[in-house]
């Protein structure tokens, strides 16, 4: 695992535990919803996590971007289908979206080294 991917892994862990020991039924609610929406139903995770990128590449959240790209690259996503949703990502969005596929290229290559 590169050190860049170790680092978002470590950072998100350590976040979530904060907030969560908050002990807020809120936000662990919202936390609980977000891992159940992912889950296996009539869609598979992998389609879920996809949809899931592309819904952050066009919102432009880099850090939902990250979790989705390793999500997706755990459950065996390719890098041609990952291509892919890169277009489908800029084509819903815009240009826009295009520097958060550099970002999200540069991502996904990490998580193979």
């Amino acid at each position: 695992m590169s050190d860049t991917v170790k680092q978002f892994d470590e950072y998100r862990a350590r976040m979530n535990e904060k907030i969560l020991g908050q002990d807020n039924l809120v936000l662990k609610r919202l936390f609980s919803l977000d891992t159940a929406t992912y889950a296996e139903g009539a869609l598979s995770s992998s389609t879920k996590e996809m949809l899931g990128l592309v819904a952050s590449m066009v919102l432009r959240c880099d850090d939902c971007v990250k979790y989705h790209l390793k999500k997706c690259f755990e459950l065996g996503v390719t890098t041609p289908e990952m291509f892919e949703i890169f277009a489908v990502a800029n084509i819903v969005g815009g240009t826009i979206v295009i520097p958060h596929t550099r970002r999200a290229v540069e991502f996904w290559e990490e998580l193979h080294h």
